[in-house]
């Protein structure tokens, strides 16, 4: 894993630079994010570690992956992130988490996932804007995927598409680990 201090140092000199890039005042991207100006001052001052779902609603925001918010290094042409390099955005104390591989604007945000969720747990997401769709590959395990109140059920070796612009979650109601390879796409915001 990175250094926290670099991730949280680069989290907040994207986001200054982001906000500036698109002429949002604080107040601006706080009414679009729906996160308070108070929270998005301490991120660009690098005084906080933000939740993962206030770092996706800032990305979401700004039009922008996640990535190339915690981006620390964007010198190269080739963005290759080493395992030890890529971001853990959350984790609990059973063993699951999610870890963002990498991520492009193209021309929206594209990220890439690794996802372990470990038997008996889940995790929640907020509806992604409109037009943003997710791919999900299980690799081990089966998935559960809740969308828009219905189970999915996703076996070993099968993959899901589907839009997530609504609330939507991911749970291992089974008795192995599960091991998921998940793609999101968000439209590029409109201008």
């Amino acid at each position: 894993m990175p250094d926290p201090d670099l991730v949280s140092q680069a989290l907040a000199r994207n986001l200054r630079r982001l906000r500036a890039d698109r002429g949002h005042t604080l107040d601006a991207l706080a009414a679009r994010a729906g996160v308070s100006r108070g929270m998005i001052v301490q991120i660009e001052r690098a005084r906080t570690n933000p939740s993962v779902g206030t770092v996706v609603r800032l990305a979401d925001a700004l039009g922008v992956s996640i990535a190339r918010l915690l981006d620390y290094d964007e010198t190269s042409q080739v963005r290759i992130v080493p395992a030890e390099e890529a971001v853990q955005l959350w984790s609990t104390a059973a063993g699951s988490s999610g870890v963002l591989l990498n991520g492009v604007e193209a021309p929206g945000p594209l990220e890439l996932w690794h996802w372990l969720l470990m038997p008996g747990e889940g995790h929640t997401s907020d509806a992604h804007p409109p037009g943003t769709v997710e791919i999900a590959r299980v690799d081990e395990g089966e998935l559960t995927l809740a969308l828009d109140g219905q189970d999915h059920l996703v076996p070993a070796g099968s993959t899901a598409s589907y839009e997530a612009g609504v609330p939507h979650g991911y749970r291992n109601d089974g008795a192995v680990p599960l091991r998921v390879t998940l793609v999101v796409s968000v439209p590029p915001p409109a201008r």
